[in-house]
């Protein structure tokens, strides 16, 4: 007993980020409806400032950085500690000035979009900025103990409970008991009305912005001594407090508090479970960090009709879509393009083109599912990962031929594809964004890092063959085979003429309806669960063949070749070139991780390091101040310079608005 306890302790410091990011996840929700993905980013820039400050007294800003001590002489504690709240409090202050004020009323694709792209960017700043290697958390808390029931309790663990729970006692009298906070809660029923009494919403909501940053960055700095530094994991914490937050259904400080603490001390008695062999090895490893994702699915599935949703003063529009239409000289132009880059390259550069060519086809599984049918999924990768470790198995262990192991491999990617959207027939827009990248990062717990499914040596790939015909990715010194690099265009042209039909076709249109207007496209017979589930499915099937690509053009595949980080980075590239369309597919994929972008761009440029933050950097400005992306921009400017020199005017952009009756859309299916 007294060991379980003292593991039940022990989850008090990891429970009381959980807690503190969930209050404040809470509290910036009620402040703007927004549901900020880069509240663990803020407190992440905190603990490595505070750590810098410790180690040699720089004090590092994006940038440049200045000298409040040396080696000898560190900046003092309180000193350091007051720096480290005060950047997260500027951080989120910043985030609501330049990125979410100017998006308070688009839709919430690009808001979910944005707050994925400023987690990035922080992310990689800080990978730039610090010295990450060799920086360490001092201790700032006691460090005595007290023995409770047969078990021995960190102080410091009680500390940062009592200071998690004081946070949501003071965020809720604030919100309850001072004219600004009740003005913030008025606003969130109805922001016209609170206008009109003379408030401005967009005030009140920097403060809270800047409370609720400076609130991260405390837990986040006094529990690096005992949770220890790592660039990835204060980021993802956001994925607990986000299942504790929708616990309190996204209104409650003191549930969103309770569910935290205990969500982490459940994971700290998973760990203890673990200890004591109860539990089948492949159970074992990741069942922490997918215990968040069941809590999401359950609590969004028994609460999220009653998720309170923010007031807004006009209808808001999902971004534009261009059908596709296939047209025979523009396919074979772009398939001649693309077989000239293929021939007339070598090495890391052929590499670049055939990554390319992949990434475009899981980009396209985006554009499909986000861009099309309007369900933003952040676990694309985790599907490709899924298909790429099925097929590893299918070829290596059961010597299944191409192309049968990869489409039996993309049906398994399938299968999973339509398990993750099974809680879209109840929820929709940024929660459903929770819900999918939950299930990455538990897939990728769970799967891809658990030892006795991914061994340490990797997932060899047998080399593809058809009627005999070595399609294997290498040949003597060659990196890249012409032979594969052909296979790979020709598997995914296919696969982009399949989709283009579909989504310029009756299912199509019928995608585009259950985007517009549920209720408009169930009142006209449409399906809306099988056209959900449908396109789940068909995306999932995409990104599944993709990783399958990936796994042959590398021979093996590991842990990190399916990373949440490079699923997000895909789906920024994807926004940035164009969520709606299948030419911003093809831009996504030139210059998405690895592709023929990066090359340039670490070869040419030598900026190769910088890749993460560029790629963050132009997430945000698109979703900023061009949600078509690229792709959009340019059919948009092209179509004006038609009708201009034609002297007519030019020809509007399919698009269907969210608060509308979706008539525009339907009246195809009809």
């Amino acid at each position: 007993m007294g060991q379980f306890l003292q593991f039940v302790f022990l989850g008090l410091a990891v429970g009381a980020v959980y807690a503190v990011l969930a209050t404040s996840l809470v509290g910036v929700h009620a402040a703007t409806g927004i549901i900020n993905f880069a509240q663990g980013a803020f407190a992440l820039w905190a603990v490595y400032v505070v750590a810098a400050l410790r180690t040699d007294g720089t004090f590092v800003l994006p940038i440049g950085s200045l000298a409040f001590g040396s080696e000898e002489h560190p900046t003092p504690m309180a000193a350091a500690v007051a720096l480290g709240i005060a950047s997260a409090a500027v951080w989120a202050l910043l985030a609501h000035l330049v990125v979410f004020r100017p998006l308070r009323h688009a839709p919430v694709l690009a808001q979910v979009v944005a707050s994925v792209g400023l987690m990035l960017f922080i992310q990689a700043l800080v990978g730039l900025r610090f010295d990450t290697e060799n920086l360490f958390a001092s201790p700032i808390l006691p460090e005595n103990t007290v023995t409770v029931a047969g078990a021995m309790i960190n102080v410091s663990d009680l500390v940062l409970a009592a200071i998690a729970i004081a946070v949501a006692v003071g965020l809720r009298a604030y919100f309850t008991l001072t004219t600004a906070g009740i003005a913030t809660r008025a606003g969130s029923e109805d922001e016209l009305a609170a206008r009109l009494t003379g408030y401005s919403p967009d005030r009140l909501a920097a403060i809270v912005w800047t409370l609720t940053g400076a609130a991260c960055g405390l837990i986040g700095v006094l529990a690096a001594y005992t949770i220890g530094l790592n660039e990835t994991s204060y980021t993802f914490y956001v994925i607990p407090a986000l299942a504790a937050a929708l616990v309190g259904r996204l209104s409650s400080f003191a549930v969103a508090c309770a569910a935290g603490l205990g969500l982490g001390s459940f994971q700290a008695v998973v760990l203890w479970i673990d200890t004591k062999d109860w539990l089948p090895n492949w159970a074992q490893a990741g069942l922490g960090d997918a215990v968040p994702f069941v809590i999401v699915v359950i609590a969004l599935f028994l609460l999220g009709g009653r998720i309170p949703a923010r007031g807004s003063l006009g209808a808001v529009k999902m971004p534009a879509v261009r059908i596709p239409r296939i047209r025979i000289v523009p396919t074979a132009g772009v398939l001649t393009v693309a077989v000239l880059a293929i021939v007339s390259t070598t090495g890391t550069w052929r590499y670049g083109v055939v990554t390319s060519i992949i990434l475009s086809l899981i980009a396209l599984s985006l554009v499909l599912l986000t861009g099309y049918l309007g369900q933003i999924s952040l676990a694309s990768m985790a599907f490709a990962g899924t298909a790429g470790f099925a097929l590893s198995k299918l070829s290596d262990g059961w010597h299944v031929p191409f192309p049968l192991g990869m489409i039996a491999a993309a049906a398994t990617a399938t299968a999973l594809g339509v398990l993750v959207g099974v809680p879209a027939l109840r929820i929709r827009g940024a929660q459903l964004a929770v819900v999918t990248l939950a299930a990455a990062l538990a897939i990728q717990s769970f799967v891809f890092n658990n030892p006795s499914l991914t061994p340490a040596q990797g997932n060899l790939i047998a080399d593809p063959t058809l009627f005999g015909l070595d399609l294997g990715v290498r040949e003597g010194t060659d990196l890249v085979t012409l032979r594969f690099a052909l296979m790979v265009l020709v598997v995914v042209a296919i696969c982009t003429l399949a989709v283009m039909r579909i989504m310029g076709g009756a299912t199509g249109r019928a995608l585009l309806a259950v985007r517009s207007n549920e209720r408009a496209a169930a009142s006209v017979g449409i399906d809306v669960a099988a056209t959900k589930l449908l396109g789940f499915a068909v995306s999932a099937f995409l990104a599944g063949i993709g990783g399958c690509l990936i796994g042959y053009s590398r021979g093996q595949l590991s842990a990190g070749s399916f990373t949440v980080m490079i699923g997000l980075t895909v789906l920024a590239m994807t926004y940035v070139g164009g969520i709606t369309s299948v030419s911003g597919a093809f831009l996504a994929g030139t210059v998405g991780p690895l592709g023929v972008g990066y090359v340039f761009l670490n070869q040419t440029l030598e900026l190769g390091e910088y890749y993460d933050l560029i790629a963050a950097g132009v997430l945000l400005l698109m979703a900023v101040l061009n949600p078509v992306g690229i792709a959009g921009a340019l059919a948009s400017a092209k179509e004006s310079l038609t009708a201009t020199l034609s002297r007519r005017p030019a020809r509007e952009p399919v698009t269907e608005p969210v608060a509308d009756t979706g008539k525009e859309a339907v009246a195809h299916v009809g």
